[in-house]
């Protein structure tokens, strides 16, 4: 039975969780001005409906980039000396919110916990939270994966971006399957528009805003290994697990600054919580 004061039950004010005026703030101004001096020094292709890995140095710059049409991509990274320091959605979602932009930062996971790499420059910023409660490069999507996929239709399909991460994983370590997917965890989803309906909750997507030149690009806070899959659903206007969506490749390239350039600048120390005896 709903009671008689549900009204002011539902009115009560909401608090906010973490509170971030205690968060490290990254020194913007100086990776701006470092940004300046930094130079090309890789670049990787990701194919459509597949995934790449890539290494970014500490103190380096890295770009996700649409230069072939509207496409999403899920990123995972791991600290390249110690794979079970990884991206932690979870907690990024609750310092920052269900989406990602400019100055907000990739969180890693437990004991850890601290920044693997904030975002210097978005130029998707601009879409904001649209009348459908959508936006941009959010952390509240999984990845799609296969054992979903078969779940809600029985199909077997192979180029989800789990499927496509793990096996891009694989090929970097030099390891099986089973070995390289239980490294696989939860992704930002680059270029996608996501959010939750208003009436049920559910999460939705709608068609990326992503044009082609739009980039996300990243500081790397500590030595970094990353794999982006160019998901298999395009601009996931309609599905995000297909063969028939129009997809496009992906560019990642890596960027080293003048070793001045960044002077005094040291990588976040791990999480300094002491545990108990």
């Amino acid at each position: 039975m709903k009671p008689d004061d549900a009204d002011q039950r539902r009115a009560v004010a909401p608090v906010i969780c973490y509170p971030t005026e205690g968060l490290p703030q990254p020194d913007l101004m100086l990776y701006h001005a470092a940004r300046e001096t930094a130079r090309l020094t890789d670049t990787i292709l990701i194919p459509p409906r597949e995934a790449r890995t890539f290494r970014v140095p500490a103190g380096h710059f890295f770009r996700i980039s649409c230069q072939h049409g509207s496409q999403v991509g899920d990123l995972n990274l791991w600290n390249a000396n110690d794979l079970s320091e990884r991206f932690y959605s979870g907690k990024t979602r609750a310092l920052h919110g269900t989406h990602l932009t400019s100055g907000e930062r990739m969180w890693s996971s437990h004991p850890h916990l601290r920044p693997m790499a904030t975002i210097v420059a978005d130029t998707l910023d601009w879409y904001g939270i649209d009348a459908f409660g959508g936006a941009v490069h959010d952390v509240i999507g999984t990845r799609c994966d296969p054992y979903t996929h078969h779940l809600l239709t029985g199909d077997h399909y192979h180029h989800c971006c789990h499927s496509n991460l793990t096996n891009a994983l694989a090929t970097e370590l030099g390891v099986g399957f089973a070995e390289a997917e239980a490294h696989v965890h939860d992704v930002l989803n680059v270029f996608m528009c996501t959010g939750f309906t208003r009436d049920t909750g559910q999460y939705f997507m709608k068609a990326s805003p992503a044009r082609v030149g739009d980039y996300l690009e990243f500081f790397a806070e500590i030595d970094l290994l990353g794999a982006l899959s160019a998901c298999p659903g395009g601009d996931c206007s309609a599905e995000h697990s297909s063969d028939v969506a129009a997809c496009y490749p992906l560019t990642v390239e890596v960027f080293a600054p003048t070793p001045e350039a960044l002077e005094g600048w040291q990588p976040p120390v791990v999480n300094g919580y002491r545990q108990p005896d």
